[in-house]
């Protein structure tokens, strides 16, 4: 008789159909669970290999003693409870140690070793569990049968756990967000894995009971209540199917953790941390969706956003007030954002926004909301700030046709905003590429000018006014161009400082001043200005003591000059450089004092030596009572705090003797002397240099 006759005439039909969905859904979930066993590591791989072990046992041991319990052999039947639960833990451990070797990847032929294992376990469990079926009748077994059903059980599980691992590794070459592989194709192959496995149990189980045969000792008798065994048969294909079901909710979970995972690392990669906005990969992602929209006739506008006073609300506040600043416009940028409109933040106080426009009109209204949002006033505690903003705008295909060139468009029409005082908003026009390059020019002849020894230093002079004598020059860089002459600091220095030059522009004036000093008759003080830059990035305190050891100038011979918003980028790091200089011995000066934040909690703070009064001061003293009155105030400041205060920019007499009736200590200005080379200032008869020619000194 075939396997299938054998079936047929020897089972309960609903019961071998119940073993068979059993064994199905089973193996649909095993095959799940086993791609996720293959793809986790460390402990998290032996969590998946066990509950894989858990539903595989659950699985292959109803499926069993269901089927066996739909048996037929016409006597009195039992079951051995030892050598029954014997064989659901041979099915558990068996089906362990098997998925542990599949998925270990200690060599090639590791899944199919392990699936092997795992079909053993199968033919185990199913022969342990015939051991516990007790028939009054003489059992025999026909050897052929037996081994067919091991040999396709061991292949079969084989096959299953080898496919499953070439999926596995086909969804690793694939695509991947966040670090995880794509699993799509993997759970392709989940009904073909579940098949094959699915066909290792069944052919098992229904080859090794047509080897099964019972000659029965007796016909009379008390046979076993069908309906109590088809209630039991029930009550395990339930237990299995909960087993299976708790295991495939186990995979379903993590499987969606896991795309709320993929999903969240995927917002934050394109989220900015502080405001919530999106980041600039963000915006990139756009802005190139955007172009492509080839379909799309209307125009593309892009608006460069930079607030215009965040540092002072950074120096002034501290950077807790600065990033709640910054949250609290974002979160009033993206309120006002409409369809076709994007916002994002792309730097430190950096945003853009796009917006897809058909008519002026839309793109004046989406500038007009912008505008409001960014110079409403905004409250930090007790604080009232306003930000305020300059914003470039460049629209797509009209003044550009690539991305790059439409961003840096927009950020050259933003900077052109930021420089006009009176316009808050400036649109792109070819001129400004002119301006661009000519800065870029000028930025490479700048280099090229340090590199050729064709910067100078020329000195101005610093008068005592209750002496009239002198008490020091100043040391002002000067770059005479080959092709266009003079140019001003006030052009050139920003560029050195945007490039980075001003470190090494910097080091080499403080050089060249303090060298030049060394030889001065009478030994006058020399003052050297640094850049804020310069002052940042520089280990200022070890090239002061450097340059001071080469050059062989006395520290008190040296004074340096910085401004107040130098300080305030840094107030704690500022006071510990400031105090490592002076520990040198070199005097320190508050330079353009009066301007920008002039915070008497500086001059407290700070060790400085003397006060330097803006010159803007100076030129409105004798036609405005007020500025007279800040300028005797500052003066008072001064003598009280016991630091000497020089005034700069005196060009008449008038000034000179209205600072010396208001008891000013020092002054410089063109009335006085003009900015000169060294060899004019020795040629006037100032001062002498000792040991050498005036020409020598001045190369």
């Amino acid at each position: 008789m075939s396997v299938f006759g054998c079936i047929v005439y020897h089972h309960n039909l609903w019961l071998v159909l119940l073993a068979v969905m059993i064994c199905g859904a089973g193996s649909w979930v095993t095959a799940r669970l086993v791609l996720r066993a293959f793809a986790t590591q460390g402990m998290q791989r032996v969590g998946w290999q066990f509950l894989t072990a858990v539903v595989a046992a659950a699985d292959i041991w109803c499926t069993h003693f269901v089927a066996m319990l739909g048996f037929e052999p016409g006597v009195p039947v039992a079951f051995d409870p030892v050598m029954t639960i014997a064989s659901l833990l041979i099915a558990l451990v068996g089906g362990f140690a098997g998925f542990v070797v599949a998925t270990s990847r200690i060599m090639r032929a590791a899944p199919a070793l392990g699936g092997a294992i795992v079909g053993l376990a199968i033919a185990l469990m199913h022969y342990t569990g015939m051991l516990a079926y007790r028939v009054e009748g003489i059992v025999s077994w026909n050897r052929g049968w037996l081994v067919t059903s091991i040999v396709f059980s061991v292949l079969f599980s084989a096959l299953a756990l080898q496919r499953a691992h070439v999926a596995h590794a086909r969804a690793e070459r694939g695509p991947s967000i966040g670090g995880l592989a794509d699993r799509k194709s993997a759970h392709a192959a989940v009904p073909l894995i579940a098949g094959i496995l699915a066909f290792a149990i069944a052919s098992l189980h229904f080859i090794g009971m047509t080897a099964f045969q019972v000659e029965p000792l007796a016909l009379a008798g008390d046979f076993t209540n069908p309906a109590a065994l088809h209630a039991l048969a029930l009550a395990v294909a339930s237990m299995a199917l909960v087993i299976a079901g708790a295991g495939c909710v186990s995979y379903l979970l993590d499987d969606s953790v896991r795309a709320e995972s993929v999903e969240h690392l995927r917002t934050m990669a394109m989220s900015d941390m502080l405001t919530g906005l999106p980041n600039r990969a963000s915006f990139n992602a756009r802005i190139d969706a955007e172009l492509a929209r080839t379909d799309d006739p209307r125009q593309l506008a892009l608006i460069g956003i930079d607030l215009n006073r965040f540092k002072e609300i950074n120096d002034l506040h501290g950077h807790h007030a600065g990033d709640e600043v910054l949250r609290i416009l974002a979160r009033r940028l993206q309120s006002l954002v409409r369809e076709d409109e994007f916002v994002a933040r792309v730097g430190g106080d950096e945003f853009v926004a796009m917006q897809r426009f058909a008519t002026r009109e839309a793109l004046a209204d989406l500038l007009t909301r912008l505008e409001t949002a960014l110079y409403r006033p905004v409250r930090y505690d007790d604080a009232e700030v306003t930000a305020g903003a300059s914003l470039g705008v460049a629209i797509y295909p009209d003044d550009a046709t690539s991305k790059t060139v439409l961003i840096n468009n927009a950020d050259l029409a933003m900077y052109r905003a930021k420089a006009d005082l009176t316009h808050a908003v400036c649109f792109y026009e070819p001129a400004m590429d002119e301006i661009a390059r000519a800065r870029r020019s000028l930025a490479a002849d700048l280099r090229e000018a340090l590199a050729r020894g064709q910067l100078s230093v020329y000195y101005q002079v610093q008068t005592s006014i209750s002496t009239n004598g002198i008490c020091g020059y100043e040391a002002l860089l000067r770059w005479e161009h080959p092709r266009h002459g003079f140019i001003s600091p006030a052009e050139f220095i920003p560029i050195a400082e945007e490039n980075g030059l001003i470190l090494s522009i910097g080091a080499w004036v403080l050089r060249e001043a303090c060298l030049r000093a060394v030889s001065w008759k009478p030994p006058y003080k020399v003052a050297v200005n640094l850049s804020a830059v310069q002052f940042a990035h520089a280990d200022l305190p070890k090239l002061v003591e450097t340059t001071l050891a080469e050059t062989g100038l006395a520290p008190e011979r040296l004074e340096l000059e910085l401004t107040e918003s130098t300080i305030f980028a840094d107030r704690e790091r500022s006071l510990a450089v400031l105090q490592r200089i002076k520990a040198l011995g070199v005097n320190i000066a508050l330079d353009d004092f009066g301007t920008g934040y002039s915070s008497l909690d500086t001059l407290r703070s700070f060790p400085f030596d003397k006060i330097k009064l803006d010159r803007s001061f100076v030129s409105d003293a004798e036609s405005n009572r007020q500025t007279t009155a800040i300028i005797r105030a500052v003066l008072a400041l001064g003598k009280s705090l016991e630091i000497p205060v020089l005034a700069e920019g005196i060009e008449t007499q008038d000034q000179l003797a209205l600072l010396a009736e208001e008891g000013c200590d020092e002054v410089q200005g063109f009335l006085l002397g003009r900015p000169a080379p060294l060899d004019q200032i020795v040629a006037s008869g100032q001062l002498t240099i000792a040991g050498e020619a005036v020409g020598a000194a001045a190369s």
